[in-house]
This record gives C-alpha cells, structure tokens and sequence, in this order.
C-alpha cells in the first residue's frame, strides 16, 4: 500500500507539479498575451490574428513550466479567451463560429504535445543528474579507498615500529618515523575536509554561502596555511591594481587554492617556486597556480578532474599519494561558483592551474 501510495504521490508531482513559478509563468503569460492582442485590435481591424497570439502564449507557458497541468490549462482558457473576449461577437461564447473546431484542437494538442515533451526532456535530465551523481560517487569511492590507505599504513608501521622498538631506534629515527606519521595524518586531515566539501557543495549553487570578497586577501590567508607546512617553498603572488571583488565562498576556494599549492609540491616533485596570479578576462576573475617543478604526465592529463587518476597511473599506484580526489573536489567547487578550472604545461618547464569565477558588481575596472 505504501509503495502504491508513493507511486501515486510521484505521478501528481510528474503531472500536476504546482509551484509560484508555474503559476507566476502563466498568468504572466495570459496577461502578455491579452495586451497585445487589445493593442493590435487597435491598429489591426480584423482579428485572424488572435487566435495566433494565444496559440503562441500557449507554447511559451508549455515550454516554460514543469508537468502538464499549465500548458492544457492554457491550451483551455486561450481557447475560451478567444471565443468570449477578442473575436466578434464579443463577449458572448459562440461555439458555432468558423473555424473554433479547428482552433480548439490545435491549441489543446499544442499544449498537451509541448508539455509532454518538456516533461520528458527534464525528466531525462533527472536521469542524466542521477547518472552523473552515481558516477561521481563511486569514482570518489575508489579514491578514497586507494588514496587513504597508503598514509594509513604508513602511519600504522611508523607508529607500530616505534612501539615495538627495544634499542635499535636511536632518538633521530624515532623522531623521522613520528615525523612521517605526524604528515600523513596531517594529509588524512585534508584528505577528510576535501570530502566534507563535496558533501557541501552538494549539488551547487543552492548551498554555497557566496559573497563579495577580494581575492587577495583569500589567497593571503591561503599562502600563510600553506607556508607552515611548506616554509622552502618561495610563493609568489600577482593581483591587479584596481579593486576586485568576487562573489565566492572564500573557505571554499581557499581550499581549491591550497590543494593546487600542495599538488605543485607533491607532484611537481622539483617544485622550489610557485606563482600565483590573478587577471581580469573577459568579465571573469582568472586565478592561476604556477610551479617551476616537472610538469603533468600526458597520459594523465584526460582524467586529471574526474577523480580517477590513481586507477590509471599505475606507475605509482602503491607508494605515492594520488591528486585525483583534491582535482575533483576543486572542479565541483569552482562549476558551484560559476567558473571552469583548467591545467597545461608551461612552455619553460612545470605546470599551470587556472580557475574563473565571475567577477561580483563592484569591480572598479568595469565600464
């Protein structure tokens, strides 16, 4: 009885799915339709028009609203619009006009038909959202899977070995195991703030917390986080002269900045030098990550976003920490905003990583 009550409940949302935006979409629409057409008898004498006018408002109110009910609604009242109030004799309801039969049924089977394929159009976009949210999921699945269990292990020897030490560790080695162990919990940490991230982001702008921020100071905060635990690292940081702001959730895209910066380290290998520089183009705020270390495997660059780099670089699959996770996280974060986030390599040597988010209204270099 529950499933069948569920499926009923699902069917009325499909169907008859009523919302202020429905409602706002159609009498809107009615209104603009019955407007122009008393303007046009003004200029116009006959009224061939008309039923046009409302075959047309029909189409928009089908196309711009979920299920059926607004668009055969529409199809109706058009139908009685027409009739009663905009062709002679005027209001006074005359089914036996020329051509009412045929104007009936075309607005009625131009908002059944219009509706009907609206609602399968975004139905499959559901599908294709649901599709993409699996698939994210389990890619996000294997990388954690993959990528958490090389710290754990490493932070399960270097402790277990410590323990278990009878005078063979002198004082600078149990402090090199500890050490390593204390990193890897600290990337654990990142690893764990990554994911909560994903969850709140969820599924985009509707749980973002933006407002107008000025991009250097988040990327300030950014490089002190970063410099303590990478005091060799030189940064280097380029903003434009005029004020900036930017609408951003500024915890978000610090951590977008920070997981480019410990890439650069981690995987730039020979990373001594990163730049970070911030543009204006063409009506967005462009955030580029540069190093100086080796740059990006080809063979990587396909899969770099998606968060399954660790399954085809196989290369290093059991002794290093993979940057798939940290890339997809950034991705997901930078689209919630609005923006595109992209990479290359450099012609003279390492990599780049390049974010856009809309600029907010207040930038002084706008005309």
């Amino acid at each position: 009885m529950k499933d069948f009550l569920l499926k009923i409940r699902d069917k009325r949302r499909e169907y008859l799915p009523l919302s202020w935006k429905g409602w706002c979409v159609f009498i809107l629409s009615i209104g603009a339709a019955c407007a122009l057409t008393l303007l046009m008898q003004k200029m116009i004498s006959s009224d061939v028009y008309v039923p046009l006018v409302f075959v047309l408002c029909t189409l928009v109110i089908s196309l711009l609203t979920d299920g059926y009910f607004y668009g055969i609604l529409a199809a109706i009242l058009s139908v009685f619009a027409v009739n009663w109030a905009f062709t002679y004799p005027y209001f006074k309801l005359d089914f036996s006009m020329y051509g009412y039969p045929i104007t009936f049924t075309t607005m009625f089977a131009v908002g059944f038909a219009v509706s009907t394929l609206t609602a399968r159009l975004k139905a499959q976009e559901r599908i294709k959202s649901e599709i993409e949210k699996e698939k994210m999921r389990a890619n996000l699945l294997r990388a954690v899977s993959h990528d958490l269990r090389t710290p754990l292990t490493t932070i399960s020897g270097s402790i277990g070995a410590v323990l278990d030490d009878e005078g063979a560790l002198d004082g600078r080695q149990r402090r090199e195991l500890l050490q390593d162990a204390k990193a890897d919990a600290e990337w654990l940490c990142r690893m764990v703030e990554n994911l909560l991230s994903i969850t709140r982001v969820g599924d985009g702008e509707r749980t973002i917390r933006k407002q107008p921020e000025m991009p250097e100071e988040v990327i300030s905060e950014t490089v002190v986080n970063f410099r303590k635990r990478n005091s060799g690292i030189e940064v280097t940081v380029s903003v434009p002269d005029t004020l900036l702001f930017v609408d951003m959730d500024a915890m978000l895209i610090e951590q977008v900045i920070l997981n480019l910066m410990d890439n650069a380290v981690l995987h730039g290998v020979t990373t001594s030098v990163i730049d970070i520089r911030v543009t204006v183009e063409n009506g967005y705020c462009a955030v580029a990550v540069a190093d100086n270390g080796r740059g990006i495997d080809e063979h990587m660059t396909e899969h770099l976003f998606d968060g399954v780099l660790h399954i085809s670089d196989t290369r290093r699959a059991d002794n290093s920490r993979c940057m798939g996770i940290g890339l997809s996280v950034c991705r997901t974060i930078i689209r919630a905003h609005g923006g595109e986030i992209s990479a290359r390599n450099l012609p003279d040597g390492g990599a780049e990583f390049k974010f856009t988010l809309p600029i907010g209204e207040y930038y002084e270099g706008q005309g």
